[in-house]
C-alpha cells in the first residue's frame, strides 16, 4: 500500500505567533486551521502543547446558560405580574 503524499511540516516561529494571536482573540479552531493551512487536530495539538485555550464552546445564550435563565425568570415574572 503506498503512502500519501502528505509530510509533516514543522511549526516555525511566524506559525506559531499566529496561531498564539488568533487564540487569545478566541478564533474558533477550524478557522486557525485554514489560516495555517493545517488540520484542525493538528492545531489543537499544537495549541495544547503550547498551554493555549481553544474554546469549543459557543458564545450564544442557551437554557444551559445561567444568564438565559435569569432572562426567562425575568419575563415570567413580568407576565405573571
Amino acid at each position: 500500500m503506498a503512502k500519501s503524499g502528505k509530510k509533516r511540516r514543522t511549526w516555525t516561529t511566524e506559525h506559531i505567533r499566529t496561531l498564539t494571536k488568533l487564540a487569545r482573540r478566541k478564533t474558533p479552531a477550524a478557522r486557525i486551521a485554514k489560516v495555517l493551512k493545517r488540520t484542525e487536530s493538528a492545531t489543537r495539538q499544537k495549541a495544547f502543547s503550547l498551554g493555549l485555550s481553544l474554546e469549543t464552546r459557543s458564545r450564544t445564550l442557551t437554557p444551559k446558560n445561567s444568564l438565559w435563565e435569569g432572562q426567562h425568570r425575568a419575563t415570567e415574572y413580568a407576565i405573571a405580574d
